[in-house]
């Protein structure tokens, strides 16, 4: 805890064991660490002055957490979630798919719209296809993804003719935790930032664009089995984890793999694949399943270290569940309130399609809380406060969440930890999954920070931080963010990170013994002069990707930034990636691209690496230092 006084020149004397203070009580210097129920009292003594009044604070700190007040094993999802029975007609289950479909489908009408949607398959087997739009979660609810077996498709493409063939606006969709017999031989999820395909067991190939072969702009695979091909052809970057391929195919600017059997070697930047052999840390994400007695249950996957391929490849992911009963079910009607009085009675949350308004900070204080989200139910936080906290505890897991700015500036949509935390969480870190945070695009929304990390070993797998470039509400001066990104934390881990059109340094990474595998970023377009965005050093504009001067040990694979000053060609950044110049700070496979070559980076990192060309073609640096 810490003590202020508002006077300058003021000291505080405090005592912690329920005695009034006096001018002879402990003197303040420094944030006291509370570690049993403690009552602290203070003042604030200055010469000349009438001392404080007393200022009193208590703390109870006890064995044993709250218990969740008890919650129906077989909950009402409300009418977002639709679940399917294998004991339901084929055309019965296609005809409710289909209209799904059509209403989330069009790129000009449903990108931004408010509607949200969950398919869930009960363990058995379909003979449908199902074809996902916007903020469409499909799921298995089999423990393993082959209790749910879809003999047909399911299947992502540049579907409208507004999209000119080319799938580089198909976001906020996801697929999860079931098989899939392609009626081709060859599935398709063409997609582009902010749709996760995991836990699932192709029985065939895996097309990775659009039909059309026009340009995508995804993605992210984990914890997959594909038998056959993968085939990224024209993705212009791709980022799998702790996967299994039959082989892979393609490569446009950047392909990176960790932990995938069957992947391409490490030959970067032609073609341009970074591959390792393992994945540092990882932890799957949390999922519903149906068990045996037909009641709802989430199952919580362990912790892996240097992981290679599915978590179930040998049969069951390990890991621990919960029953529905101990998770509070988030929907229509829920407010910030609601949803704080659940956290605060220990209950976790499962957080069904919506949009929800915040007009409290959603606190997240008790060690290994999940918070799963489906069909992509968003938070607004309104009149400017800060949408999410969490507490610097153990084990919290965050999944399949949208944060989306309000129009009254909020300082950070999302935080983990206090500044300052300095506890380890390595045995049992916090995992932010498939969270994604959107400034504008459906209104003028402001943020300075969308996600602040300062828990130490917390992993990041999966994020889209995206400030819109197109949409409603777009502007240099209307949808206005600084930050993407802020890593305070120590050994802080993001595997498939994603980060684009901040207005100043998109990620900065201020802790030590950071990790990144995968980053992908476009620059802001729209920069009216250069005199409006240049680097406090006076460079010309900001980095992408900015290490901490400080920072002695940090280690990054596979990372891209590109740039499309569309407002001012003119404009330029010195360069995508700021280092300090210290052995124990290594980049590898590192690439800038000017698209079109509209406006310039003139170098990949610090001092190194070429001017991006006028046509599109990448400048490499393969590693660094």
């Amino acid at each position: 805890m810490t003590i202020s006084d508002a006077t300058s020149g003021a000291s505080i004397r405090y005592t912690l064991d329920g005695s009034t203070p006096t001018a002879s009580s402990a003197l303040y210097s420094a944030p006291l660490t509370i570690s049993a129920s403690t009552t602290v009292k203070a003042i604030g003594i200055k010469s000349g002055s009438t001392n404080s009044a007393v200022a009193t604070a208590s703390y109870t700190i006890g064995s044993t957490s709250a218990s969740c007040p008890t919650q129906s094993d077989t909950p009402n999802f409300g009418s977002n979630v639709h679940i399917y029975d294998p004991s339901m007609s084929s055309a019965t289950i296609q005809a409710q798919l289909d209209a799904q479909f059509a209403q989330q489908k069009d790129t000009q009408t449903a990108q931004f719209s408010n509607n949200r949607v969950a398919q869930l398959f009960k363990p058995g087997t379909y003979n449908v296809s199902d074809n996902v739009g916007f903020y469409t979660s499909v799921a298995g609810l089999g423990q393993n993804p082959d209790d749910v077996t879809i003999n047909g498709d399911v299947t992502v493409d540049a579907f409208n003719a507004s999209d000119a063939g080319n799938a580089t606006q198909n976001f906020w969709r996801s697929a999860e935790n079931l098989a899939i017999n392609p009626s081709s031989g060859t599935d398709r999820w063409a997609v582009a930032q902010a749709a996760p395909f995991r836990r699932i067991d192709v029985h065939g190939g895996l097309a990775l664009y659009p039909a059309s072969y026009g340009y995508a702009s995804g993605g992210y695979i984990a914890d997959t089995k594909v038998s056959g091909q993968a085939a990224s052809v024209s993705q212009q970057q791709w980022y799998t984890r702790d996967s299994n391929l039959g082989s892979w195919a393609g490569g446009v600017w950047n392909m990176v793999f960790s932990g995938v059997n069957g992947a391409p070697a490490n030959t970067f930047p032609n073609p341009p694949e970074t591959t390792l052999a393992t994945t540092p840390v990882s932890r799957d994400v949390p999922y519903l399943y149906v068990d045996s007695a037909g009641k709802y249950r989430v199952f919580l996957p362990s912790l892996r270290t240097n992981a290679s391929g599915p978590s179930w490849a040998n049969g069951s992911t390990p890991g621990t569940s919960l029953p529905m009963s101990q998770f509070y079910v988030v929907k229509a009607g829920d407010t910030a309130a609601t949803i704080n009085t659940a956290l605060s009675q220990g209950c976790n949350l499962f957080v069904t399609p919506g949009v929800y308004h915040l007009n409290q900070t959603l606190n997240v204080t008790k060690a290994n809380t999940t918070i799963l989200g489906i069909g992509y139910p968003t938070f607004i936080p309104d009149n400017g406060v800060n949408a999410m906290q969490v507490a610097d505890v153990d084990g919290v897991r965050l999944k399949g969440l949208l944060f989306d700015a309000g129009t009254t500036n909020s300082a950070a949509l999302l935080t983990v930890g206090p500044s300052g935390s300095t506890a380890s969480h390595a045995a049992n870190p916090t995992t932010i999954q498939d969270v994604f945070f959107r400034i504008g695009g459906q209104v003028a929304g402001k943020a300075t920070t969308s996600l602040i990390v300062n828990s130490a070993n917390t992993i990041i797998d999966h994020i889209w931080a995206w400030r819109a470039d197109h949409g409603s509400g777009v502007g240099w001066t209307s949808n206005t963010a600084d930050t993407g990104l802020i890593v305070n934390g120590a050994n802080v881990l993001a595997t498939g990170l994603f980060v684009e059109h901040y207005q100043k340094y998109e990620v900065v990474w201020n802790g030590q013994g950071g990790k990144t595998i995968f980053f992908q970023n476009e620059m802001p377009y729209d920069p009216p002069n250069q005199a409006a965005w240049a680097n406090p050093n006076g460079q010309n504009g900001y980095a992408a990707y900015k290490v901490g001067a400080n920072v002695t040990t940090h280690e990054a694979w596979g990372l891209g930034s590109y740039c499309y000053f569309n407002v001012n060609p003119a404009v330029n950044s010195y360069h995508a990636f700021e280092v300090p110049n210290t052995s124990g700070v290594k980049f590898h496979s590192a690439l800038t691209v000017s698209l079109g070559g509209v406006g310039t980076i003139t170098h990949v990192i610090n001092d190194t690496g070429a001017v991006t060309a006028s046509n599109t073609t990448p400048s490499n640096v393969v590693s660094y230092p």
